[in-house]
């Protein structure tokens, strides 16, 4: 995918800087990129306000995903929409974009671009003082998460390569189609799809604010033209690239200034990350510090262009290495965390085990069950325990009108809403229903993991078979977190 948009002219990191260049690798452009971006121009939107505060549940902090460097307000949210489609929305200052026509025009601008080694911009929202961005929601983290903060495994070397490579393809694409600025680019504006390749943030491509000051990373790491002048150009991209390729060497976050003197003193060894002994040639790791200390230049116009490092990151990626599917060289299968007995019967479809598994959490796991002190709150228990009783017996037609009886009180339970779930889906026709109440009991309780089981049955038997995996993919890791918390 090197030269998706080659046919664009020259690349706006001028190709023509005096830089020695080795053999360019063909561009070749496929025909679902010559054709996306006419395909998708009208599905760029603008969402409504409140559409938005109901996806992300008010903008509740417990749905903030961003990373290192970024303050409120300019925070990014995970939400989900009411197509059960997941989103994830950047949130700007309303004093950053005064005059909501540059923000749309600017936010239409970028949701032109559509590339498969990018997050696609779905759209935006300019009511009031809101200024949003919306796009598709990348569901397994960011690279500062795996080569910063790994759990299980270090990332490995081919991985790191990719990384990288596809990151300098983004850059080139949106270079070609006019876009010669990236605001703030570092680890944390690498995330990861459902199919663990890696994809650039669209978010970066816009300004924080309509005047340009927009790097909001720490100083150390800014690039020198922006301390002397306090603006970025094409240039500052490349040394912000610089540093990532340190970042993927050196497994974690070193000042450059401090990787160079260990560069100039020829201490490789002591910049390498140890976790990557024996998996890369000292040639290979030679290169990559080679590139980036050239990306670090001082002076912006002897750095490299994007062209040259795709070329020569094309040049590390062994030709048996290209073939194999990002979740393998990540050391992920289908699941990001094992399955448990639940998240088992779940994938199974085993309802029956599923039942008898609600039957013995009990409520224990329900962080919200509220009773209203009304003078139908008597009532309102007699029918919950009509409920229980006819769910345990798999009288699910009673238990679904018992639990409704509850429910129409005012009363608030997750677990009833999941048991409630639960039986619509065992009765066969009711998957519509049963996803409805799932989604509400992930509302009344967001870590409560079998919420999302019970929408993954539910997605399922709507025929939505990526969506279902999705979230039996959210909820496993959620159950996962909860044993961990548990054991500690």
């Amino acid at each position: 995918m090197g030269g998706q948009g080659s046919k664009i002219g020259t690349c706006c990191w001028d190709p023509s800087r005096n830089t020695t260049l080795p053999p360019e690798a063909p561009h070749v452009v496929t025909e679902n990129e010559e054709n996306c971006e006419e395909t998708h121009l009208l599905s760029f939107r603008e969402y409504p306000l409140e559409q938005l505060k109901i996806a992300t549940s008010g903008f509740a902090l417990e749905n903030v995903v961003s990373g290192d460097g970024d303050t409120p307000p300019n925070l990014v949210y995970k939400g989900k929409l009411e197509n059960h489609q997941k989103i994830a929305i950047k949130r700007f200052s309303r004093f950053s974009w005064p005059d909501p026509r540059q923000f749309l025009e600017e936010a239409r601008s970028i949701g032109h671009l559509r590339s498969n080694r990018m997050a696609t911009l779905l759209g935006c929202c300019s009511e009031g003082g809101e200024r949003l961005l919306v796009a598709e929601f990348m569901p397994n983290e960011t690279l500062a998460k795996h080569l910063f903060h790994w759990e299980t495994q270090p990332m490995r070397w081919e991985m790191r390569v990719r990384v990288v490579l596809h990151l300098a393809e983004a850059l080139e694409y949106c270079c070609n189609r006019g876009r010669t600025l990236y605001h703030d680019l570092n680890a944390y504006r690498v995330l990861f799809d459902e199919e663990c390749n890696p994809r650039l943030s669209t978010f970066g491509l816009m300004k924080n604010s309509m005047d340009g000051n927009s790097y909001s990373t720490h100083l150390a790491f800014a690039p020198p033209e922006y301390l002397r002048t306090g603006r970025i150009t094409a240039e500052s991209v490349i040394y912000s690239f610089g540093i990532l390729l340190l970042d993927i060497f050196a497994g974690k976050h070193i000042p450059p200034s401090h990787a160079l003197d260990l560069i100039r003193d020829r201490n490789l060894q002591k910049l390498a990350d140890s976790c990557l002994k024996g998996q890369l040639s000292d040639s290979d790791g030679a290169e990559l510090v080679r590139m980036a200390s050239r990306c670090l230049q001082y002076e912006a116009r002897g750095r490299p262009n994007i062209k040259y490092l795709i070329t020569a990151l094309t040049a590390l990626q062994k030709d048996k290495d290209a073939e194999v599917p990002s979740h393998v060289l990540m050391g992920r299968g289908d699941f990001v965390s094992p399955l448990s007995p639940f998240g088992e019967a779940c994938m199974r479809k085993d309802l029956n085990t599923m039942l008898e598994m609600l039957d013995k959490i009990g409520y224990k796991d329900d962080e919200s069950v509220s009773f209203r002190w009304t003078g139908q709150m008597q009532e309102a228990v007699e029918w919950k325990k009509k409920g229980d009783v006819a769910f345990r017996q798999k009288d699910l037609k009673e238990a679904i009108e018992f639990y409704t009886q509850f429910l129409d009180l005012g009363m608030i339970s997750a677990t009833v809403f999941v048991r409630r779930s639960l039986s619509s889906l065992m009765m066969g026709n009711m998957a519509k229903e049963a996803l409805e109440d799932a989604m509400k009991a992930q509302g009344i309780s967001p870590v409560w993991y079998a919420a999302l089981y019970l929408q993954s049955a539910a997605l399922d038997a709507l025929g939505m078979e990526k969506e279902s995996k999705m979230a039996l993919m959210e909820g496993s890791d959620l159950e996962a977190r909860k044993i961990s918390a548990s054991t500690h």
